[in-house]
């Protein structure tokens, strides 16, 4: 089995068109403060993006998440990580490729006006 690193390593190198869209949407929280890691390990997952310290992850899922294997494998999962504290935002790839605009009012809604008081 890989080392966390390596794997981390190799998800951030093979994101998705949806993931290098929404680490690009998440700049102006970067910017002003936010500290948000990509393809990170929590427990035995590795999770798209997550703010530790606010314990704060966000999941962009592709189509097989939502088959009925997936909802229910994603189900588990998000027990899992909110049972480590960890509060836990899904957007499709969707979403981020054709409601950017949408998603990023959600963002507003989480987190704040960039620019205010990050983490």
């Amino acid at each position: 089995m890989d080392d966390p690193v390596s794997v981390g390593r190799r998800l951030r190198r093979d994101q998705t068109e949806a993931e290098r869209r929404f680490w690009a949407l998440l700049y102006p929280w970067r910017f002003s403060g936010w500290h948000f890691r990509r393809q990170a390990p929590v427990g035995v997952y590795f999770v798209d993006f997550i703010c530790k310290r606010e314990k704060l992850i966000f999941e962009i899922d592709g189509g097989g998440h939502y088959s009925d294997e997936g909802v229910a494998r994603d189900a588990r999962r998000t027990a899992v990580l909110e049972s480590a504290g960890y509060r836990v935002v899904r957007f499709s790839n969707d979403d981020v490729l054709r409601n950017a605009n949408g998603v990023g009012e959600v963002l507003v809604g989480i987190l704040g006006e960039p620019g205010g008081s990050g983490s």
